[in-house]
């Protein structure tokens, strides 16, 4: 029995998740334009409406983030039902690059940009991305802070606070410093070596509502969030009118894993180890937006773990672990998920007694039911034995193996049924035995 145990755990294990760097992505909406921001026509007019959404990734603590890619096999996708909007008057490609002076004209705030946290260049002070919710050193961007856009408007621009945005920029606008500043940026596959020009959705030389490369990435040092706790990083803010989806692929650091591996997740495609780039490449489907929903209860044969979220009705067949082959003395026909090592053979029971998980060898079938279980009152007791001249007999035992009870049956060909009263029975775990001469079988059943 403890043999069986511990086989099962081990099984369990198998369906159980790692404890995979990546805890959560994050889509948080900043601010969404109003009627005063769409007088503005210095950074490129932008309708009442527009939603500038934050994506946040969040990491195991102590964890980094180094880049955010998209290689041969797995493509960087940032996309829109709608065109994103970008300020063609201090628009940047990469947060990193704004600084603090920036924000404070016009739409500037509301750019379409990649980052990896930073959201301002190195200065007296430099900034990175954080949930509005987390932050707790006011506010620099909106309102008074702003020069009021083409049109000079008297209150600023960007104070919307529309309660779907949830707080107001010009309260908490997401920002805050941060002492270890990430180094050694690099860049490719976004802006033009030549012309220094960014033609993609993040820059403003072309208007565009879709971003799909296998050939590009950002890179630095790595970066932690400002809050180590909860460890969430800003990789992007995408401004648009329409519904946003993205595939995103990430490089992490981990400080607990085999340092001489570099680690990957990504969206879409397999787990994979290479052991000649030494790289370890694992899905996230949380790296996906719109997440896709499922059947994710493990529990169930529809289950797969690329479901984040659960959708009603997805799980229907509950699995049943069992030994499904056929030739196997335990074959279980009501089994649909084949353990192997709990089959057992004449000589092969993966050093558990043959006897126990088995009838005898031969001509027989020897099999017992106790149902139901758990029990109450009273189980039903249902044996089934062709042994010839064998004396039967059914013994009761408790959790510590004492004989609570034994039952002689005489000689049975065929089936029959007892019933057994546990009004005396304490609560707990019994085991019936059922014997004809020397073969046995065996059942559990729990008393409530």
């Amino acid at each position: 029995m403890k043999n069986i145990i511990i086989l099962l755990l081990t099984f369990s294990f198998v369906f159980a998740n790692a404890q995979d760097a990546i805890k959560n992505v994050i889509v948080e909406t900043y601010y969404i334009s109003d009627a005063n921001d769409a007088t503005d026509t210095t950074g490129g007019k932008i309708e009442p409406g527009y939603n500038a959404y934050r994506i946040y990734i969040q990491l195991k603590p102590g964890c980094k983030l180094l880049s955010l890619y998209g290689d041969i096999n797995h493509a960087l996708k940032i996309s829109s039902t709608s065109d994103f909007f970008n300020n063609t008057d201090y628009g940047k490609t990469f947060g990193k690059d704004f600084t603090k002076s920036n924000y404070n004209k016009n739409t500037v705030a509301l750019d379409t940009w990649l980052t990896l946290g930073q959201t301002t260049k190195k200065a007296s002070s430099t900034y990175f991305g954080v949930l509005k919710s987390q932050d707790t050193d006011g506010s620099f961007i909106g309102g008074e802070n702003n020069d009021g856009g083409s049109e000079e408007i008297s209150t600023g621009l960007l104070i919307n606070n529309d309660p779907a945005a949830g707080i107001p920029i010009t309260e908490a606008d997401g920002m805050d410093t941060l002492l270890n500043v990430e180094s050694n940026w690099i860049s490719h596959g976004f802006i033009d070596f030549i012309s220094g020009e960014d033609s993609t959705i993040f820059g403003s030389v072309k208007v565009g509502s879709e971003f799909i490369s296998n050939d590009a990435f950002l890179f630095n040092t790595g970066v932690m969030g400002v809050n180590p706790d909860s460890n969430q990083v800003l990789v992007a803010q995408l401004t648009t009118k329409g519904e946003i989806s993205f595939e995103l692929n990430v490089q992490v650091f981990d400080p607990g894993t085999d340092q001489s591996f570099s680690s990957f997740y990504v969206a879409q495609g397999n787990d994979t180890i290479n052991e000649s780039e030494k790289t370890i490449t694992k899905v996230s489907p949380l790296l996906k937006y719109p997440a896709d929903c499922g059947c994710n209860d493990p529990n169930f044969l529809e289950y797969s773990k690329q479901f984040v979220c659960f959708s009603e009705g997805s799980c229907k067949t509950r699995v049943i672990l069992g030994c499904m082959d056929p030739t196997a003395c335990n074959y279980n026909p009501d089994a649909n998920f084949n353990v192997q090592s709990l089959c057992c053979y004449p000589g092969l029971c993966y050093d558990r007694d043959l006897s126990l998980a088995c009838p005898s060898e031969g001509e027989l079938i020897l099999h017992l039911d106790v149902y139901p279980n758990p029990a109450a009152s009273q189980v039903t007791i249902q044996t089934t034995s062709y042994i010839d001249n064998k004396e039967s007999k059914y013994v009761v035992y408790n959790y510590f193996g004492n004989v609570i009870l034994e039952k002689d049956l005489g000689i049975v060909n065929g089936k029959i049924t007892d019933v057994l009263g546990l009004s005396d029975f304490e609560p707990g775990i019994y085991l019936v035995r059922l014997y004809a001469g020397s073969a046995s079988d065996s059942r559990m059943f729990i008393k409530n």
